[in-house]
Order: structure tokens, then C-alpha cells, then sequence
């Protein structure tokens, strides 16, 4: 029994120790899985943490998120003269879809039309049957309201993108010179283009190294000279039934455009109306027979040719070339002074004058100050000149007074300021420029005695000439009228013209030019159914400079002596 005893107690034990390691490995595994639950748990939580503290501390800005690849420097700021806002960007959110996660077409469809009306349902639907495609775009651009409202519907694989919005805080003051962007932020045309372009390289001057910013591109152009511009255009087109009206004003030393204004013009923000034909840039994109302001070309160019101011043509009755004759508007039919030619603005004498030089000459001139060439800015919209293809003398006779040759009126504008700045041909420009960089000092095109007596002439023909209408008192105007038959059709319309009239002001030391056009003014009883330059475009350009002068520094002088004493003894040269 003891023997039996002994093993039945060794049973028990060995049992109770096969238990007490079951019970043991239990508990052993038990611990294991409560660490790895544990452990789990805390890299679960961790990994929420990291990505909330990545949600709330260190989320991308919109604007970073919506910037596309390879698009590392976003668009200037681009601002005024005086640092006023014309353009910038906001930041908006665009509507895109996941069609593989659509779960009911028809229903999102419905959703998404019903709130957002401009939507095409079947361009939709079409977009969201494409399983293929893990991204889809629905609508670019859309208001916070309508963000607000589509969120709240909640439908599956529908979401947001941040995008660059580019807006401009003027609407249509100054649109043909910022010009615009497409719905991708790409200029498309103005100074927005050009920062697309040749710009790049200055944009990327601007650019902040250590963030995705740039410094804003300062342009020419002043708001409050382009307000006073527009505002006087708008009411001259209303008053004279203009088709067009067309203005700028331009530093004759430096060559900026202080303000440049074509109506009609376009909302940059809507750019659609852009690609209306009536919206083009009439001053830059067009070419117009200037007529007699041309006439200071032919001028400058005989007087710098030592043409003296007492010479003097026959504007006896008609000028006969070939099977052409030429005649004055209103003759005076008489022999007539350089000063009086210039003065009554005698066709004859003028095309005698540019006779006189020569057709090679003449030709010579014309391509020294630019007109065989499109003129280039930093606005890519320009027209090529319209020269003769086969130049004759009855070509020389016409083109000294403004017919047979086409340009853009900014052409015109670059050799009249020659003839203001001591004969200085400067290029017009856009952007704002340094005085401490500046090259002060164009090319000579003419002596700066030829400049002298050309102002004298711009201040008489003020004084008692064509211009007598724009003698603003006490701002010393100069400056010479131009009308001319439009050509529709390859024939002149004896019916429709084209007026213009540039001035140039304080006369004894010119700063500023100032342009006007007018596109088909019509006759008024007021105007006793004149429609030439004088009775339209030379008041109008009278208040455009009685408006900006004071904005622009010019102090008035209300004693004409040392305006006419500061070029004395021209007219007897």
C-alpha cells in the first residue's frame, strides 16, 4: 500500500505541476497579447496624434496645394505707378470628382446640377461614367456659397482643390494694358502675357527665395491720370456718337505711358467681351491714317534738313502729280510761310515741303524715327505699319500729310516726343522706371534746335491755330490737330473719319504728351455739323489736361511771356 501510495502521490504531483505550467503558459500568452493590444493601441493613437497635429499645426496653405507642378513661382502682385492694386490673386476652391467612387450616378448628377445650374447634366454624367479615371473635373472656380452648398450634400467621391484665382480690383479701368489670364493662370494677353513671356526672367528677379512669393511688378501707368482718361473718353464718345474712343498720355523723356485707354474696353475679370472686335486695343493693335498730326513729321524732318522758318510754298490753287490733284481743306490760296502752312495746315504745302526733300530722304526719315518697323512693348498686342509697296512721288506728296501710310497711334506718339524732349527718340514703356538706373538718353533723331522750332509751331497753332480749343489757361499747351477718311473696303468713306489730336504741355519745357482719338464722331448742331478734330477731339484732349496736370505736379502759370520768350527769335530763323 506504501509502495502504491508513494506513486499515487507522485501522479498528483507531476499533474499538479503540469497544471501549474498550463495555467502558467495561460497567463504568459495572456500577457503577451495584452502588451500587443497595448502596443497597438499606441501606435494607433500615435499615428491619429501625429496626423491631427499635422492637420492643425502644419497644413499646407491652399495656395500651396493648388499650385501646379513646375509652377514654383506664382504671379506677381501687379501694381500702379504709385503702388495701387491692378491685379492679384485669391485663393478659391474648384469642384472635381472620383467617378470610382460615385455610388449612384443619376443621383449626383441631380444634386450637383440642381445646386450649381451652369453645370451641362450630360457633360456630367459623361464624366462621372468614366470608372477609369480617379479624378475628374466638374467646375473651376466656384464661389464660397457654392462650396458651402455642395459640401452640405455630402455626395461620395465628390471634393474640393484649392486653386489661384487671378482678379483685378478695377474691373475695366486699365484692362488693355494689365490684360488678362485664362481660367489655368496663364496670361493670355497685356502686361499678364509679357509676365508669361520675355517677363519670366523679371518675375523671377522679384521672386522671395525662401517662400513661393514675389515681389509685385510696378507698372507705368497711373490710376488716377487713367480714371481722369477714361472718364473724359467716355463722355466724348456719348457726346459726338463715336463708334471708339482712344487716349494716352505719355512722359516725353522717359518714354512711360502714364495712362493708355481704348473704349470699348473689356472687364478683365469676365474676359470674354475681350474677343469682341470692338474691345481691341485701338492704340496699339490698330493702324489709322493719322492725317495732319503726321504732318509734324514732315516738319521736323525739313527743318532739320536746314529748312529755314521764312521759306515759303505756293498753295495757289490746286497741287497737280500725274493724274492726282491735291487741295486744301479750307485754302488760303496764297503763298504761305513755313509757320502759316504749319498754322492753316495746308495740305499743298506740306506735300511741296516733303517734295522739296526728296523721296529718299523722306524714306530715310521716316525709318530713322521707327515707321517701317512694329513698334514692340511690353504689351504683345501691336500692328505692323502699312507703308507703299512701291513708294512714288505721289506716295512722298500724300504721306507728309497723313495718307498712304497706316501706323499705330503709339508709333506716332514715340516721334512727337522727339520732337518735345530736344530730339530724343524714346521707346515707350509699360513699366515703371528707375531714375537712379536710368539712361536718360535715347538716340538724336533731330538737332535740338529742329525741337525748338517745333514747339514754338505746337504753341502757336494752340495759341491761333487749329488747336485754339485745348489752350487750357495756364498749362501751355502746343499741340496739332489730325483728320482723316477712314478706308473701309480699300476706298475712302466720305462719310466716316477718324480725328485726332496730340498736345504736349508745359510748352517752354515739355513733360507730357497727351493723345486723343475718335473713332466716327459725328457732326453736332453745337459743332454747326463739323466733325473734324478741332470741333471734337481738341476739346476733348482741353479737359483731359486741365484734369491731370494738377496730378501730375505741373504748377499753372497764368502769364504767357516766358512760354513764347523761352524759344524767342524762332519764328525769324
Amino acid at each position: 500500500m506504501t509502495e502504491k501510495t508513494s506513486i499515487h502521490a507522485s501522479i498528483q504531483e507531476m499533474a499538479a505541476r503540469k497544471l501549474a505550467e498550463q495555467t502558467f503558459g495561460v497567463q504568459l500568452r495572456g500577457q503577451k497579447r495584452a502588451r500587443l493590444v497595448i502596443l497597438f493601441f499606441i501606435i494607433a493613437f500615435s499615428a491619429v496624434a501625429f496626423r491631427l497635429g499635422q492637420l492643425t499645426i502644419g497644413t499646407p496653405r491652399p495656395v500651396e496645394v493648388a499650385r501646379p507642378a513646375g509652377d514654383k513661382i506664382p504671379r506677381p502682385e501687379i501694381v500702379d505707378r504709385n503702388g495701387k492694386l491692378l491685379a492679384t490673386d485669391i485663393q478659391v476652391a474648384s469642384l472635381y470628382a472620383d467617378p470610382r467612387k460615385i455610388i449612384d450616378i443619376d443621383e449626383a448628377v441631380e444634386l450637383l446640377t440642381a445646386n450649381l445650374p451652369r453645370l451641362n447634366a450630360a457633360e456630367v454624367r459623361r464624366r462621372l461614367s468614366d470608372r477609369k479615371k480617379a479624378f475628374v473635373w466638374l467646375a473651376r472656380q466656384i464661389s464660397p456659397e457654392e462650396q458651402a452648398i455642395i459640401h452640405s450634400l455630402g455626395i461620395p467621391g465628390v471634393g474640393f482643390r484649392w486653386e489661384r484665382q487671378r482678379v483685378y480690383p478695377n474691373g475695366r479701368l486699365a484692362a488693355h494694358v494689365t490684360g488678362f489670364v485664362d481660367i489655368d493662370s496663364r496670361g493670355i494677353a497685356g502686361i499678364e502675357k509679357y509676365l508669361d513671356d520675355q517677363g519670366q526672367i523679371l518675375v523671377a528677379a522679384l521672386a522671395d527665395p525662401n517662400e513661393a512669393t514675389t515681389q509685385p511688378v510696378t507698372l507705368s501707368i497711373d490710376l488716377r491720370v487713367q480714371h481722369a482718361m477714361t472718364d473724359e473718353l467716355q463722355k466724348a464718345k456719348e457726346k459726338f456718337k463715336a463708334v471708339a474712343a482712344a487716349g494716352v498720355v505719355m512722359d516725353v523723356h522717359t518714354g512711360e505711358i502714364i495712362s493708355m485707354v481704348s473704349l470699348p474696353d473689356f472687364n478683365p475679370n469676365d474676359p470674354r467681351g475681350a474677343l469682341e472686335k470692338d474691345s481691341m486695343n485701338r492704340l496699339t493693335t490698330a493702324v489709322y491714317e493719322m492725317g495732319s498730326t503726321f504732318k509734324t513729321v514732315t516738319f521736323a524732318m525739313a527743318l532739320d534738313n536746314g529748312v529755314s522758318m521764312q521759306s515759303r510754298w505756293d498753295a495757289r490753287g490746286q497741287l497737280v502729280i500725274g493724274r492726282n490733284r491735291i487741295g486744301d481743306y479750307r485754302g488760303e490760296n496764297r503763298v504761305l510761310s513755313l509757320p502759316e502752312v504749319f498754322t492753316y495746315s495746308s495740305n499743298i504745302g506740306t506735300a511741296r515741303m516733303a517734295l522739296d526733300q526728296g523721296i529718299e530722304r523722306h524714306q530715310a526719315f521716316l525709318r530713322k524715327l521707327g515707321f517701317f518697323e512694329r513698334l514692340r512693348t511690353e504689351i504683345p498686342e501691336s500692328a505692323s505699319p502699312l507703308v507703299p509697296a512701291r513708294w512714288s512721288k505721289i506716295s512722298s506728296a500724300t504721306i507728309a500729310f497723313g495718307h498712304g501710310i497706316s501706323v499705330a497711334p503709339l508709333q506716332l506718339l514715340s516721334a512727337v516726343a522727339s520732337f518735345m524732349n530736344g530730339g530724343y527718340l524714346v521707346h515707350p514703356t509699360f513699366l515703371k522706371k528707375d531714375p537712379t538706373l536710368m539712361d536718360t538718353t535715347g538716340e538724336r533723331v533731330i538737332k535740338p534746335e529742329t525741337a525748338d522750332k517745333m514747339r514754338w509751331l505746337l504753341r502757336q497753332n494752340a495759341l491761333v491755330g487749329s488747336a485754339k480749343k485745348a489752350n487750357v489757361e495756364g498749362y501751355r499747351v502746343g499741340g496739332k490737330t489730325g483728320s482723316a477718311e477712314k478706308v473701309i473696303n480699300g476706298r475712302y468713306s466720305k462719310g466716316k473719319n477718324v480725328t485726332n489730336f496730340i498736345a504736349g504741355f508745359p510748352m517752354e519745357k515739355p513733360r507730357y504728351l497727351v493723345f486723343i482719338l475718335l473713332d466716327e464722331p459725328s457732326g453736332l448742331p453745337e459743332t454747326h455739323g463739323f466733325r473734324t478734330s478741332g470741333w471734337n477731339a481738341v476739346p476733348t484732349g482741353g479737359k483731359v489736361i486741365e484734369r491731370i496736370a494738377p496730378l501730375l505736379g505741373i504748377t499753372p502759370k497764368f502769364e504767357d511771356k516766358d512760354v513764347n520768350t523761352a524759344v524767342a527769335g524762332m519764328a525769324a530763323q
